[in-house]
């Protein structure tokens, strides 16, 4: 779904940079100039179609920041541009349950506005867990979060939060106060520590000012950061960017580690790591396919390395999209590999020879050229205890189905 984000203001200068800016990020913008032309546009609308919306505190016919009023009570996040630099009118602003507020008064702040914005469309799929004894204090920090589109979870307890972050993989952050229904939020950190890593999920530990020994126990209990309440909004919200960026880039490096560059499948490092602790937990049955595109050196010699490359991206489509529930990997070259947890021989085999089909009568295009290719593949429903005996089987069976003419499948 593209997003589009309303954006009332009246100057024409500030509306031809804003514009630009938000078309840079792939969001559509709706511009009003004035409340009265906002409100005619909302009626018209559903507040779910806009991400967000981008204010300017004064307006011709609203000079007091009515029309943030107005797009808050729509149920739209809001950020604000001002450009009255004026400490009171920041304070007036940042009392409202607004996203953030933008002083117009270099090129700077509308590049953080870009920012800002493509922060609130991925936050859409980032959880946050807010841990705490007392309803209330939860309920204040959701708000919070809630207006930055977080998906927020809640619970009192150890026991829950575990079960919480279990259930949940959206969750990248833990928040937590130290007062919680059967035990300590530094007994909550220590416990989510044996289970998550600082790389998988970060926390934020909360203390007053009554009791600042709390902080050090927190982070010395595996918490990535701290909070001193009460916080202001904007520290707030840069501690939370600043803990949930941290995760992310971790996973971009993980992810950029454990991927094959050209083709998005998980590399043969990777492959091995996820099957052998398949395996290792147990199995009533598993089949391994080791796969082998026929005669590619062939499509590389008469098509050119650029061709065979477009068609080994081309079978990595077909195989995320047939075996989106199964391990699998490019190990290299032409050679992919599928592992099937829990599946016995006769469903195995079907289930790859409707793949091989799929590659048979798969015909790829590229410039004016057309190809065409085919698949050999090897099956071993052997019940190892290791990945390498059953690729040892799997790479013997394909052997025999390249020597028996190719594009089939040779099981044991």
């Amino acid at each position: 779904m593209k997003y589009k984000i309303l954006l009332v203001e009246h100057d024409a200068a500030s509306l031809r940079v804003l514009k630009r800016i938000i078309g840079k990020i792939n969001l559509d913008v709706v511009v009003a100039t004035s409340l009265t032309e906002a409100k005619l546009i909302f009626e018209s609308s559903t507040p779910e179609s806009f991400l967000c919306a981008v204010v300017d505190y004064s307006l011709p016919d609203a000079l007091h920041g009515e029309a943030i009023d107005f797009a808050i009570a729509s149920f739209i996040p809001v950020i604000v541009l001002t450009s009255l630099p004026d400490d009171d009118v920041r304070k007036r602003i940042l009392s409202k349950a607004v996203v953030d507020y933008i002083p117009k008064q270099n090129r700077q702040v509308f590049e953080y506005l870009s920012r800002l914005l493509t922060r609130l469309e991925k936050n859409k799929k980032v959880g946050v867990l807010v841990v705490g004894k007392r309803p209330s204090s939860r309920n204040k920090v959701c708000e919070l979060l809630n207006r930055h589109n977080f998906e927020t979870f809640q619970a009192n307890n150890t026991h829950d939060a575990i079960e919480t972050l279990y259930e949940n993989n959206l969750i990248k952050l833990v928040i937590t106060e130290n007062e919680l229904k059967d035990e300590t939020g530094i007994e909550l950190v220590a416990a989510i520590r044996k289970e998550f890593s600082k790389e998988e999920v970060s926390i934020i530990g909360t203390s007053n000012l009554r009791q600042p020994a709390l902080l050090a126990k927190f982070i010395k209990s595996g918490a990535n950061d701290y909070l001193r309440e009460p916080y202001c909004h904007e520290e707030f919200f840069c501690r939370v960017v600043q803990n949930i960026e941290h995760i992310e880039q971790i996973d971009v490096i993980r992810k950029t580690a454990n991927t094959d560059y050209l083709t998005g499948l998980p590399n043969r490092r990777h492959f091995f790591e996820e099957v052998s602790s398949s395996i290792k937990r147990g199995l009533d049955s598993m089949c391994l396919a080791l796969m082998d595109l026929d005669h590619f050196k062939q499509i590389n010699d008469t098509h050119g390395h650029d061709c065979g490359d477009v068609v080994l991206k081309e079978v990595s489509k077909l195989m995320k999209k047939h075996f989106a529930a199964f391990p699998m990997s490019r190990f290299g070259g032409e050679e992919f590999c599928v592992f099937f947890p829990n599946m016995g021989k006769e469903q195995a085999i079907q289930t790859i020879d409707a793949f091989r089909l799929k590659v048979a009568d798969k015909k790829i295009r590229r410039k004016r050229q057309t190809i065409s290719c085919t698949v050999s593949i090897g099956l071993t429903a052997l019940n190892a205890d290791k990945i390498e005996l059953m690729l040892s089987q799997a790479d013997e069976c394909l052997y025999k189905a390249k020597s028996r003419g190719r594009n089939q499948i040779v099981s044991t």
